[in-house]
């Protein structure tokens, strides 16, 4: 955490001191998280060149980063949301319900249930936290239907907070690849005087950034296989629609967020 009281390198503003913060988690993952980046980035190029799906969950605000690969120009076409109702947190009323509907026993298990997910496929699970029931729900009940698991969270929350589930274990206890976002307990990077609360959250920042690296090394991955990846162009651009309705129509069987 950066602190910005007088005395202590006070004299940046507060803005850039957040820039800089920014920057050095983004340098950490990339550096400390480059084998595991390549290790999802190999499992998703595995399901895609093997014919299976991609989905993406994430509750509260993690569900930012997962909603940011998804129908994505220059992102990969078949990664779909797997959407709860309600989890998103600022689409319902209280947006307090969301942040309760994730400690809910036995909701992931109907989500999945319910969801085209089947054995083979990927799912990313992005929590920052990990510590609640339904992103560990989500996580044992995937591997359980034969899916594999990326877990997109912050490892220090496990080491430092304790579980909100009946076993005690978090999200990265339950996947098959981890990308650890290094944000530390709590998602503030600053301090100020006369603030008494830390402020300045850089997990969305951050977590974004993991997901594109492992959609980046996912595109190598199958480059170096000779598979084209299925990727989206910008809707903005010409031709670029025409360019994505081709490719959805190539994958409409593994395509679930235009029907």
């Amino acid at each position: 955490m950066a602190d910005a009281t007088p005395g202590s390198g006070g004299e940046s503003t507060l803005s850039g001191r957040f820039f800089d913060a920014a920057i050095g988690l983004l340098r950490r993952v990339r550096d400390e998280e480059a084998e595991s980046v390549a290790a999802a980035g190999a499992a998703v190029a595995d399901t895609v060149a093997a014919g299976g799906r991609l989905f993406a969950f994430g509750a509260g605000h993690s569900s930012l980063a997962a909603q940011d690969v998804v129908y994505r120009a220059g992102g990969l076409a078949l990664v779909n949301l797997l959407a709860v109702p309600g989890v998103v947190g600022v689409d319902v009323m209280p947006a307090t319900l969301g942040s309760a509907l994730e400690r809910v026993d036995g909701l992931a298990g109907a989500v999945l249930d319910s969801s085209p997910a089947r054995a083979g496929d990927v799912l990313i699970i992005v929590s920052l936290s990990g510590r609640n029931a339904l992103p560990v729900e989500m996580a044992m009940n995937a591997r359980a239907l034969g899916l594999k698991v990326i877990g997109v969270t912050s490892v220090a929350y496990a080491e430092e907070t304790k579980s909100r589930h009946a076993s005690g274990t978090f999200l990265r206890d339950h996947c098959d690849v981890v990308l650890d976002s290094k944000i530390a307990v709590g998602d503030a990077e600053l301090t100020h005087e006369g603030v008494e609360a830390p402020f300045a959250p850089a997990s969305t920042v951050v977590t974004s950034a993991l997901m594109q690296a492992m959609m980046a090394a996912a595109t190598e991955a199958l480059v170096a296989r000779g598979v084209e990846p299925p990727l989206l162009r910008s809707g903005n651009v010409d031709g670029g629609h025409e360019w994505n309705g081709r490719v959805m129509d190539a994958y409409a069987d593994r395509i679930f967020f235009r029907h």
